[in-house]
């Protein structure tokens, strides 16, 4: 699967994501994009590739961010990594990549996207997929036995990649030339965790790929400090994109209302929301067993 990567590092999970899409026997990782953009974060995402022997392009939003834009956890974990400006616009980026035989998998605000779709759309483009990390399928969607006790009698709730960039969400899931849209919803996300149990099974396969070693490592000390674990929001997106049986789908219109994000039932609209996941599958998903 041919497949680009839009990314932000405030969070560990999202590099997380990275390292597993970058050696994937089954996925094409074509480019990486990266929001904002920092010198700091530029730096992170070539590191990350990198230590995978992995050269492909990486774009920027705005390389000229002010702040790091990168987390204490990947420093703390990884050592200090130097920032780089080795990058090139991120609209570009997507641009000379995306096609419609091409995924779009996100896990930022959608400033990139936007710029893409909004200023520089090239003549004939088709995006064949894109899979958010975000939006909010409610109690009018999800089945009772599938609610989460913190979202129970919700509709509507605030979520950070589409609120990062409303503009740019809202352009997205109308804009014609993106032809399927796959949003992987906060409720969902939400009860899917990286704990003591999927550690591991992590494990058991970390020797089959560089990436598994290096998330099984990184998963061992952010354990020791959080034995809750970690929510997979972005890991869970992107086996979504691989495997979209490992979750129930519903077809939708999303929409925001009041700085929140709802989805109501629409047939025709091109666009999914996850209502349920088969925990097992994503397991299965990400290890590859």
């Amino acid at each position: 699967m041919d497949l680009v990567w839009d990314m932000e590092t405030g969070d560990p999970d999202d590099f997380m994501t990275l390292l597993w899409l970058a050696d994937h026997p089954q996925i094409n990782l074509k480019a990486v994009t990266v929001t904002p953009g920092s010198r700091s974060q530029i730096g992170v995402v070539r590191w990350g590739l990198e230590q995978l022997g992995v050269d492909l392009p990486v774009g920027a939003y705005n390389i000229e961010h002010p702040k790091e834009s990168v987390s204490d956890w990947h420093y703390s974990t990884f050592g200090l990594i130097q920032p780089r400006d080795d990058a090139e616009p991120g609209w570009k980026v997507l641009a000379e990549n995306l096609d419609i035989n091409t995924t779009l998998l996100t896990g930022a605000p959608l400033k990139n996207l936007k710029i893409l779709l909004r200023d520089h759309l090239p003549e004939g483009f088709e995006l064949g997929r894109w899979v958010a990390q975000g939006g909010f399928a409610g109690d009018n969607l999800v089945a009772p036995e599938h609610r989460l006790e913190k979202f129970n009698g919700m509709i509507t709730c605030p979520t950070y990649n589409f609120n990062g960039d409303p503009k740019g969400a809202n352009l997205a899931l109308v804009h014609p030339v993106i032809k399927e849209r796959r949003c992987v919803s906060k409720n969902i996300c939400h009860g899917v965790v990286y704990d003591g149990k999927f550690h591991e099974a992590v494990g058991t396969v970390r020797d089959t790929r560089k990436s598994m070693r290096m998330i099984y490592d990184a998963m061992t000390g952010y354990l020791r400090k959080h034995p809750e674990g970690k929510k997979f929001h972005d890991p869970l997106a992107a086996c979504c994109a691989l495997d979209p049986s490992i979750a129930q789908w519903t077809q939708v219109e999303v929409y925001r209302a009041q700085g929140k994000w709802g989805s109501r039932a629409a047939e025709g609209s091109g666009t999914w929301i996850t209502v349920a996941v088969d925990h097992a599958a994503f397991l299965r998903a990400f290890t590859g067993t």
